[in-house]
């Protein structure tokens, strides 16, 4: 928090003179104007963006006394019309972050419309960047992307940066086709580059950042304007093999509904081989339920994906799944009740016991692919 913040909140800025209250407000810093990264890359520094020039603003003063018996009043009209007319960007973004605080949204409206002139066009691009990333963190996102749209840099790293922010702006306003669209844009039409950019989604009070990756964000913006398939589309560019990769599969053949049902098995299919190859026996578990559910369709036949399913449940010790299952079969009714006891009685023998058998040998491929894949291809690795 600047000293002028410290000031004001103290009491310090009451009753003094206009030109005390110029004496107030202190210069930014070198240090603090540094633009926080728009994105946490696989190489950060191709998308760090360089500092602005420092506003000039008044040397800083020793404070004035607080009036007694009146609470400290943060920004009183002297300083923060000084503020307006003279702050710089930090000072503006401190000031504009405590009234956020405080609710006092007429006068955050006013910071609003000072960072909008506060640097008109033409300016370098670290200029425009900082003052977007100031607008964001002021709650304008709307009021950034406007900034942004004052620059169009050529292809390289600063157009990262300014698409990077872009979609900060974007996604900050729920503008999910600008947020999709700045995402794309940096994918250069190959989807599978944004497997390696994290963004940022969520900062916690400790500072701490919470990423995703942008792959699966500009999925999420699709589906958010109701374009399933192209969302399915991006989540099938995924490259990465693993976990990842399979949820994406999954997620993928549940976006896109329209499509023959061999083909969305085939997807299933393949996160099964994903999910199986990591050990994943969770996911392994979740898919094969939804394979059954898909195969339940008219012109299906779930039975090979339920065989599948109870033999993987004897496997990793899933007595709950496995009841699931068997309650439906009439003729699996003697086994229904006796998983019911072990489920109702923990301490019993049976259903909570370790197992030495691989989980992967109850995963076996349908011996005749539905989907006209190479048969030589497994579906799930052996064990």
């Amino acid at each position: 928090m600047s000293s002028l913040i410290g000031l004001c909140l103290a009491g310090a800025c009451l009753g003094i003179s206009r030109a005390a209250a110029a004496d107030a407000i202190p210069p930014a810093s070198a240090a603090s104007r540094g633009l926080a990264p728009a994105v946490i890359p696989v190489n950060p520094s191709a998308v760090s963006p360089a500092s602005p020039p420092a506003a000039s603003a008044p040397a800083a003063s020793p404070a004035a006394a607080a009036t007694p018996g009146v609470p400290p009043q943060p920004y009183p009209p002297e300083v923060f019309a000084l503020l307006l007319e003279k702050g710089s960007l930090e000072q503006i973004e401190q000031a504009c972050l405590t009234l956020l605080d405080l609710g006092d949204d007429a006068r955050v409206r006013q910071l609003h419309t000072r960072l909008m002139t506060l640097h008109p066009a033409p300016q370098p691009l670290a200029v425009v960047l900082a003052n977007a990333h100031v607008l964001i963190s002021c709650r304008a996102p709307q009021q950034a992307l406007a900034v942004l749209d004052r620059f169009g840099p050529a292809a390289g790293g600063e157009r990262q940066q300014w698409l990077l922010l872009q979609w900060r702006a974007a996604n900050a306003g729920l503008d999910h086709r600008r947020a999709a669209e700045a995402l794309w844009r940096l994918a250069a039409g190959d989807a599978a580059r944004l497997e390696a950019v994290l963004l940022p989604v969520k900062q916690a009070a400790d500072g701490t950042t919470t990423t995703r990756v942008a792959l699966d964000q500009l999925a999420e913006h699709y589906i958010a304007q109701g374009r399933r398939r192209q969302a399915a589309e991006v989540l099938l560019a995924s490259r990465v093999p693993g976990v990842a990769t399979a949820s994406r599969l999954q997620q993928a053949a549940a976006l896109l509904e329209t499509l023959p049902l061999a083909e969305r098995d085939s997807l299933y299919e393949r996160a099964l081989e994903q999910a199986a190859a990591a050990g994943a026996w969770g996911l392994v578990t979740q898919l094969l339920d939804d394979q059954a559910r898909l195969q339940a369709e008219p012109g299906g036949d779930p039975s090979r994906a339920i065989e599948r399913r109870l033999r993987l449940s004897g496997r990793i010790d899933d007595a709950y799944g496995e009841w699931l299952l068997r309650r439906q079969d009439p003729a699996a009714s003697d086994r229904s009740r006796q998983l019911e006891r072990q489920l109702r009685s923990p301490r019993d023998p049976g259903g909570h016991q370790p197992t030495t058998t691989s989980p992967a040998a109850a995963v076996q491929p349908n011996p005749v692919p539905a989907t006209g894949q190479d048969p030589a291809e497994p579906a799930v690795p052996q064990p």
